[in-house]
Parts: structure tokens; C-alpha cells; sequence
């Protein structure tokens, strides 16, 4: 019996060598949590991952969730039917019905996978060709560049037919390479700083600092929209949400005037590396880029990364802010980043921050003051929030 199925193809992951099936089943369990309301069955078949028992009136909405899913190159919406010569047939014309009455080009592209099969991948083109030929004259054929490239596959079991790929986001399915912590704003930078990362793999948990009532419970809130569009690309992740006020105003109180900027950076910083080594991450992401503030010229990154021994990934160093936006409204963050919410990093601004700060004039300048039992509270008194998808809890 004909049916429908959706056909994965994943690039990278072919790239691996005897570690590649870890990888396949990393992504077979990434493909059923984006589609467990419905849950499908899904197969791994040399090079391919077949999605069936999908509801057929649903199928290209299906499809667009795997757009999300890092490790992805492309989802087709396949008819599937017998692996006779037959059923490929009627499939095609099937198929092609849908241009019966256009003035378009095509080709037909074969992959043989079970050679088995009595027809060679270059007879399927040209017997399948002429049949759709005869059957739509208003159909032409284009070799080179055809408007509609339909693509027959003979797999072990089966045979499937599509026509198009849709394009996915890529990259490597979330959990193959290890765990890293977010420093997250309600700003454009960062949540697109986690995209980057987490499409290399990377589990994701997140940090935000408030600075309550200096900034509102709406930037909370646009700081929690934020993670949940990440989320629907990094999979569910813990968001802690760390109350900083005490740390920040004393810093403005007792610390240089100039360096206030980068010394609260620097107390961020020991505050995520501490809360990344108790969940388990290995690495701080942020949305730093050279030169974009006074807190993110070279000698500024060099203090703060003085503050922790931990790897600090900054996908976006070499981005320029036009680069950063792209990326956002592709993504789906931009609109929710630029809500006139402030975040802790944009109140108590220094009126003339330091630009090139020294490592050891702030080393000296932090301990004015003994900020650890002020650390300590700040972890205490974390809240940590579930993200998942469009879903908090």
C-alpha cells in the first residue's frame, strides 16, 4: 500500500568515522522529541532517516519542525510505495499531477541503494522521464537546471519519490559535544551566541543577572521569551536566573567609577563558572564581539577572562553588529531582543569606561572590596526555570 514518509539527509554526520552510528542515534532522538505528540517511527537506512506514521494532512508541518533540529541538512515529503518498477511509476505520475497544467521543466534523479533492483539508476531517469513526458505534454525535460528535480529512491524495503528538499538548520545534533553555559541578556547578541554553539552540538544551560528594581519583571520575562526561542532549536535547557543587585550597586558605590562596567563582568563571570561547574558544563558562551562597547576591546576580554579558568566561547568575536541582526531575525529573536526592556548590564553605565583595563589594576580593584559571601548569597537565592520550547515551568 502507497503512503507518505519524510526522508532526513544530514551532511556533517557523514563525515564521521567509526563513531558515526552515535552520532545517527543522537539525531533519531532529537527527531522524535520535535515530533513526540505524535510519535512517529523512525528509521535509520544507509545514509538516510525515514520518518513514518505521520498524519498525512499534517505532513509539511511535520516537516517544518525538523527544520529546527541541528544535524539536519534537509527534509523531503515523500510517497513511498513497493519496490517495483510499477509502483515507481504510478508514484511519479502521481506526483507530477500537481504540474499537469504548467509550463515547467524537470529531471528525474535515481539512487539505487539496493542494487537488487532490476532497473539500473540511469534506466529509472530514462524510462520514468519518458512516461511523465507522455502522460503531461506540458511538461519539459532540463537536465541542467529543471525547475522540478523529482528524486526516486530504492531503498532495502522500499520505494520513495519526492520532489524538492526543504533546507534545516545543519550543523550537529545537541548532545554530541558536551555541555556549555549561556550568559544571557535580554539583548540581540547573546541568544544568537547560543544558537551558534548549540548548533555544534552543544547541550546549552543558561544564565541571566537581574537587578531588581532596577530592572523589571518584564525584562524577566523577555529574558525567559528568549530562551524558549532558543530552546526550540537547542532542545529544552535549566535558565538560571541570578539576582545581582547587592553586587552591582556595590560595586557603583565602592569600586573606580571607570571600571565599574568591567568589574561587574568579571563577578558575572566567577558567578556562571561556578553555577556551570555545579550542572556540569565545561564552557561560558557570550554574544561578545571586538570592539561592539567599551566593556568588549581586547585588553577588556583579556580582564575578563582573568576572573575564571574556564573555556569562554564568543562565536560572534569577529561579527560586525549588521552580521549579529541577520542572524537574529533568521533565528526568531531579534523582535523579542529589542522590547525596550532594560537588562543589569545597561543601568549604572560609567559616564567614561575604561577602554583598556589592566589585569592586575582590576585584580586590585575587586578586592577593595570581599565580594565572596555577596557571591555566595547571589547562588543561593538562583531561581532556575525550565525551558522547553514555547513551554516555562
Amino acid at each position: 500500500m502507497n503512503s507518505s514518509a519524510l526522508v532526513v539527509k544530514y551532511a556533517e554526520i557523514h563525515l564521521k568515522g567509526l563513531n558515526r552510528p552515535f552520532f545517527e542515534r543522537k539525531l533519531v532522538e532529537k527527531i522524535e522529541e520535535a515530533l513526540a505528540d505524535v510519535r512517529p517511527r523512525v528509521v535509520r537506512e544507509q545514509g538516510r532517516i525515514f520518518v513514518y506514521d505521520l498524519p498525512e494532512d499534517h505532513l509539511e508541518e511535520y516537516a517544518q519542525r525538523l527544520q529546527k533540529v541541528f544535524g539536519i541538512h534537509s527534509v523531503s515529503i515523500a510517497a513511498c510505495g513497493e519496490k517495483t518498477w510499477e509502483d515507481v511509476r504510478a508514484l511519479g505520475i502521481r506526483l507530477m499531477a500537481a504540474y499537469r497544467d504548467e509550463q515547467k521543466t524537470f529531471k528525474v534523479f535515481a539512487r539505487r541503494a539496493d542494487k537488487r533492483f532490476p532497473m539500473t539508476s540511469e534506466m529509472i531517469c530514462r524510462e520514468l522521464g519518458g512516461e511523465l513526458l507522455q502522460a503531461y505534454p506540458n511538461l519539459k525535460v532540463d537536465v541542467h537546471h529543471p525547475e522540478i528535480p523529482l528524486t526516486v529512491e530504492i531503498r532495502q524495503d522500499k520505494a520513495f519519490l519526492y520532489t524538492g528538499e526543504i533546507p534545516c538548520a545543519g550543523g550537529m545534533p545537541v548532545g554530541t559535544n558536551g555541555k556549555a553555559m549561556l550568559l544571557i541578556s535580554g539583548g540581540i547578541d547573546s541568544p544568537v551566541a547560543g544558537y551558534m554553539i548549540a548548533k555544534r552540538g552543544v547541550s546549552l544551560a543558561a544564565i541571566h543577572f537581574y537587578s531588581y528594581p532596577y530592572t523589571s519583571e518584564r525584562a524577566r520575562d523577555k529574558v525567559v521569551e528568549l530562551a524558549q526561542i532558543v530552546s526550540q532549536y537547542a532542545g529544552a535547557f535549566d535558565l538560571y536566573l541570578v539576582p545581582f543587585t547587592e553586587i552591582q550597586t556595590t560595586i557603583y558605590d565602592k569600586c573606580p567609577s571607570s571600571e565599574t562596567t568591567v568589574l561587574m563582568r568579571r563577578l558575572m563571570m566567577k558567578i556562571a563558572e561556578r553555577t556551570a561547574r555545579a550542572c556540569g558544563a565545561l564552557a561560558l558562551i557570550t554574544g561578545e564581539s571586538i570592539g561592539q562597547v567599551a566593556s568588549q576591546t581586547i585588553e577588556s576580554l583579556a580582564v575578563t577572562n582573568d576572573a575564571v579558568d574556564m573555556p569562554v566561547f564568543r562565536p560572534l568575536i569577529g561579527f560586525d553588529k549588521e552580521e549579529i541582526i541577520e542572524r537574529a531575525k533568521k533565528i526568531g529573536t531579534f523582535e523579542t531582543s529589542i522590547l525596550p526592556y532594560e537588562d543589569c548590564c545597561t543601568v549604572f553605565v560609567p559616564q567614561h569606561p575604561v577602554t583598556r583595563p589592566q589585569v592586575q589594576k582590576l585584580r586590585e580593584s575587586e578586592a577593595l572590596v570581599d565580594f565572596e559571601p555577596m557571591i555566595e548569597e547571589a547562588v543561593r537565592n538562583t531561581e532556575v526555570i525550565r525551558i522547553s520550547h514555547n513551554v516555562s515551568y
